[in-house]
């Protein structure tokens, strides 16, 4: 029987992990920047970067990564290890607060939507605190924010946690003209439902739409009514079964809160929903989510 409780978070560094690892004032001091948005000092982010470190090389993690969203529609990220050569030859596993909270990746083939050219290399990756830092592939995965020098966005988060922070301070205005004087953050959550299809592998191979374009080009013209009912929440097949259980393992470890999944009504086609959970947060999940998909 799998324990489920100790299974869920087991690869991300959350709440528990930072209470149990963290001196109680950088605690104190990191909860408040993600709580309430405040900047967080230098000399905090050294402290929690050297417990993140030890707790993902304890995990089985050697390299770490700011992980981002840049405007391609997938994820991107550059690994770097935790080594440091010493004057003996030797290398230690250092990992400082400066590397948590920015990187420098290349920017220059990365869509800009026009905004800059080409050789205007330099972006900016920037430690968002407020999505748990997690390990996939024996990787730390940071997620961050990626924008350019300028200041202008150039990935889906920066937008994203702008606009969370634009609604959070006029809610917070019209709720002190109403007297809630007590209330100090508003924020705004979203649950991201994922549904997919699942195809045999051997099918998949003699179908060259759906291995060149991952879509369907030809075949049988779509029912437009109802037709296909018989297939909505039906009983879920064995081997489809076998993979959601493996899905939700991977998803739990990651302290994502799969929690219902059902048949659709197209042959092949099965949905996934999340406990919905704080915007930035479920974004980030659902590119997980489909990620380990």
């Amino acid at each position: 029987m799998k324990e489920i409780p100790e299974m869920f978070g087991s690869l991300v560094f959350g709440d528990t992990a930072m209470r149990q690892r963290l001196p109680k004032e950088t605690y104190k001091a990191l909860n408040r920047t993600i709580a309430q948005g405040r900047s967080l000092d230098p000399s905090v982010a050294n402290v929690v970067a050297n417990a993140m470190k030890d707790w993902a090389i304890e995990k089985g993690a050697t390299h770490f990564t700011h992980w981002f969203q840049p405007m391609t529609g997938v994820t991107a990220e550059k690994h770097d290890s935790f080594i440091s050569p010493t004057s003996d030859g030797r290398v230690i596993m250092e990992f400082s607060g400066k590397e948590l909270i920015k990187g420098e990746p290349d920017a220059s083939s990365f869509p800009s939507g026009g905004l800059r050219a080409t050789f205007e290399a330099r972006g900016y990756t920037a430690w968002d605190p407020t999505s748990y830092a997690f390990i996939k592939d024996n990787t730390l995965c940071i997620p961050t924010a990626f924008s350019a020098y300028t200041g202008e966005a150039l990935d889906e988060k920066t937008p994203l946690l702008r606009s969370m922070e634009a609604i959070n301070k006029q809610a917070l205005r019209i709720l002190k003209l109403f007297g809630h004087t007590e209330v100090t953050r508003v924020l705004t959550s979203i649950g991201c439902e994922q549904e997919y299809f699942l195809v045999d592998q051997d099918l998949y191979e003699k179908r060259k739409d759906l291995r060149f374009t991952g879509r369907t080009l030809f075949g049988a013209k779509p029912p437009k009514g109802q037709e296909l009912d018989d297939h909505y929440f039906g009983a879920i097949k064995t081997r489809v079964k076998a993979f959601m259980e493996d899905l939700d393992d991977e998803l739990w470890k990651l302290g994502i809160t799969a929690k219902t999944e059902h048949k659709e009504v197209a042959p092949g086609q099965h949905e996934l929903a999340p406990v919905y959970t704080t915007s930035n947060i479920a974004a980030d999940q659902n590119q997980l989510t489909m990620e380990m998909m």
